[in-house]
């Protein structure tokens, strides 16, 4: 049962996906400082051309609308999973090894990939490249593509520190 609310609306949502996206295209103009250090204003006229530009898109606003709710179930997944973690530490001080952050990055890259891959329809596409003819092929060529890049990940690492 979905209830009506005033952001329900079509102008709604494409105004909450402009101002999304406004913020946040203007807080890496600003963080970056890529047209200059202290062009607030050039950096908001930017952040502002690109917001208006992705808001006029209908495909770019319909995946940002449907990428939002995956983003935020994540982030609630993430808060508790630390929140339960962090009852473990008795004196406050709660810091992650840099292993389990990397690790942290790599699976929220991989579910980001896969979310927008199902969210664009490119994963059946993806899946069905794999697939072939029968189900395992589709394990099998995961698998294959897995060993080569670790295989290559790690004749790449240990063969710069062998320098």
């Amino acid at each position: 049962m979905a209830y009506e609310t005033i952001f329900n609306s079509e102008l709604a949502q494409t105004a909450l996906v402009f101002v999304l996206v406004f913020t946040l295209v203007n807080a890496v103009l600003q963080k970056s400082k890529i047209l200059g250090d202290g062009k607030n204003s050039a950096d908001a006229l930017v952040a502002l051309a690109v917001g208006l530009l992705v808001s006029t898109v209908g495909y770019a606003t319909d995946i940002i609308r449907r990428l939002v709710p995956f983003l935020g179930v994540s982030l609630v997944v993430i808060l508790v999973f630390l929140l339960l973690v962090a009852i473990f530490f008795s004196e406050g001080k709660f810091e992650l090894h840099s292993g389990v952050l990397i690790a942290f990055g790599i699976i929220a890259f991989v579910a980001v990939v896969i979310a927008v891959a199902n969210i664009t329809g490119a994963w059946t596409y993806v899946k069905d490249f794999f697939a072939g003819g029968d189900d395992n092929s589709f394990a099998a060529n995961l698998i294959l593509i897995l060993v080569v890049v670790g295989a290559v990940f790690f004749a790449l690492k240990y063969s710069v520190g062998n320098r």
